[in-house]
């Protein structure tokens, strides 16, 4: 008996500790998962079943009626909308990731005077939350006339220190000094370094950083409430907010904002499981440097 019980309690308690470990990860993904799930369940029902059966429950499956009714309601206005947020998005993530790949290049792999300084600049940015710099923005744009523009909210987008961060993270880590240093003995300029030997070494983390700057500009409530005042020119997310604030006036728009707000969450679903593989990649490198 002596023998067998030291060898008996590791076992035990690696099963008790995987136990916990699995409990506790169960408990955070049924609570990750329960919004998303009431979402799904009632987007299926007409707007009695709403108030009328359980949250949970499901009613008679009304999903591709209250879809049909969201795209023609107001001249399918809601179309737009969801047009206006993947151009935002798009466009956005896209140039702002180009644009942090390439500060966070140069912040790496150039020698400056007050680099380092200007890159702790970049560093407290970071830490400004996005909703103080609204008003001044706001009135910047104002004193130009781009409020009331799409370009009032593509322009903020472009501008991300935590994604030059990243980057200057991923070129350390991705692109050594004597590839480069090769590709100029071979008498390639800096842009064409940077754009046919270090940007496709650095794809994992391009991808990365614009999985951040693509969630984070589809989720760009704030500045579109401040910038926009024309329906014609919302994205989604405002759009629905401002049904939502008329439903008790109009009680039917309590369904289409469900719907849509369900059919809003698809293009980020598609978005990280398209990009999933990158996305790992990319913060695998970034912890391990």
């Amino acid at each position: 008996m002596s023998t067998r019980t030291p060898t008996a309690r590791p076992q035990t308690a690696r099963l008790t500790s995987r136990v916990v470990v699995n409990g506790v990860l169960v408990v955070f993904a049924l609570y990750t998962l329960m919004p998303l799930t009431w979402l799904v369940i009632a987007a299926t029902k007409n707007y009695r079943d709403l108030f009328a059966t359980n949250p949970f429950a499901l009613g008679d499956f009304n999903l591709w009626a209250n879809i049909e009714a969201l795209f023609a309601y107001n001249d399918g206005i809601y179309a737009r909308w969801f047009a206006n947020s993947l151009l935002y998005t798009v466009v956005g993530a896209l140039l702002s990731t180009l644009i942090s790949v390439a500060c966070g290049y140069a912040f790496d792999k150039y020698e400056f005077q007050g680099r380092e300084k200007l890159f702790g600049v970049v560093l407290i940015g970071v830490l400004v939350p996005a909703t103080v710099v609204q008003l001044p923005l706001y009135l910047m744009a104002s004193e130009i006339g781009l409020v009331n523009t799409y370009w009032a909210v593509l322009i903020p987008s472009l501008v991300n220190p935590f994604g030059v961060y990243l980057a200057r993270v991923f070129s350390e880590g991705y692109v050594p000094g004597e590839v480069l240093e090769a590709a100029r003995v071979d008498g390639a300029g800096e842009l064409r370094t940077f754009a046919s030997v270090s940007l496709p070494m650095l794809a994992p983390g391009f991808m990365t950083i614009f999985l951040f700057s693509f969630t984070a500009a589809w989720n760009n409530f704030y500045g579109a409430l401040m910038m926009l005042n024309d329906e014609r020119l919302f994205p989604v997310n405002l759009g629905l907010f401002m049904w939502h604030r008329n439903v008790y006036q109009q009680p039917e728009l309590y369904s289409l904002v469900i719907a849509g707000a369900l059919v809003a969450v698809l293009p980020l679903i598609v978005a990280f499981l398209c990009l999933q593989r990158f996305w790992r990649s990319g913060l695998t490198a970034g912890a391990t440097k």
